[in-house]
């Protein structure tokens, strides 16, 4: 029997100018690895190089050190020699979040093969609007979303009053501008009896100097394995500077985890105005927030938080825009 996911005849063909890895390779891959094999799903061709058969290009970036399979360069020059290629840029990252000086210029010289710009959050485009981009131009903001095979609340605990509130966060990296400082804090506040009837998990590395007092610590995980961590939390906490558009969060909404963020979070703070609470100085007033708030949150969290589904959906909607108005 033919697949109904194998259609004879494709919609249009979409290039992306980066390969897919599997394992950990950061939010780049991730959003490609769902991306991807939704719109082939859905009809399309997808393919990692810019040829006359691309009707569209759904570029990223790899860095300041390349790691493309086609340059913006080639786009452009494709577009001027008459193809009816159309390009979406997609924008996840800038100077501040990575303490370089050349980043900024590299994506608004790429954005000029770009007939739509793609930003992960308000935050971003408006950093960018400050510094290079016309607001005028042809733009979208779509957070970015985790596979809902994998990130999903069901079977998780529902916290109740009079439980420890569990706490969690997750990173891959050990840069202390993940927000560390803070999440010492609290493991601090735990262990001192500032913070009674609280628990923190860490999963995934750390800065060496840090010893952690009460916090509980696993190696770092992705996929199913860290799923099942999160759901075994109520509430996710992030500290994480200038995030432009960052996944952790976001995996543990979708495991039905409000946020317990700060407000140098970058894109975040847009996350956490609809789905957590503000931790500033007063760390106890906080926790009292998220416990008579948990239930609202959490039922916001469930009904609205963003997902990868959501995600590719707005994505093929720019697609078919793009290519059918040509």
């Amino acid at each position: 029997m033919k697949s109904f996911f194998s259609p004879s005849v494709r919609h249009a063909t979409v290039a992306f100018n980066m390969r897919w890895r599997r394992g950990p390779y950061g939010g780049g891959n991730q959003w490609l690895g769902q991306v991807a094999p939704y719109l082939e799903r859905c009809g399309f061709r997808t393919v990692s190089k810019c040829d006359d058969r691309v009707d569209c290009v759904l570029g990223t970036h790899a860095g300041l050190g390349g790691g493309l399979t086609f340059s913006y360069d080639e786009v452009r020059r494709a577009k001027e020699s008459g193809a009816r290629l159309r390009c979406i840029q997609r924008i996840n990252d800038n100077d501040i979040r990575k303490g370089t000086d050349k980043m900024d210029a590299h994506l608004a010289e790429c954005n000029r093969a770009a007939d739509h710009t793609v930003f992960v959050s308000e935050w971003l485009r408006d950093y960018h609007a400050e510094r290079w981009f016309d607001r005028s131009r042809p733009h979208s903001v779509i957070h970015n979303g985790a596979d809902p095979s994998v990130f999903h609340p069901f079977a998780a605990p529902v916290w109740k009053p009079g439980q420890p509130l569990r706490l969690v966060t997750h990173h891959w990296s050990d840069n202390p501008a993940k927000g560390f400082d803070v999440y010492e804090a609290i493991d601090a506040g735990i262990a001192d009896g500032r913070l009674p009837g609280l628990e923190l998990w860490i999963v995934g590395r750390w800065p060496e100097r840090i010893r952690w007092r009460a916090a509980r610590t696993f190696p770092a995980r992705s996929g199913h394995r860290l799923a099942e961590i999160l759901r075994e939390c109520h509430v996710a906490v992030t500290a994480s500077r200038y995030e432009p558009g960052a996944m952790h969060p976001v995996e543990a909404m979708q495991c039905g985890l409000p946020l317990l963020y700060t407000a140098d979070t970058g894109g975040t703070v847009e996350l956490g105005k609809k789905f957590g609470v503000l931790l500033g100085e007063d760390f106890p007033a906080a926790m009292d927030a998220l416990r008579s708030n948990y239930s609202a949150l959490r039922r916001v969290v469930l009904q609205e938080a963003p997902s990868g589904d959501q995600m590719c959906v707005a994505y093929r909607r720019i697609i078919q825009q793009l290519v059918c108005s040509t």
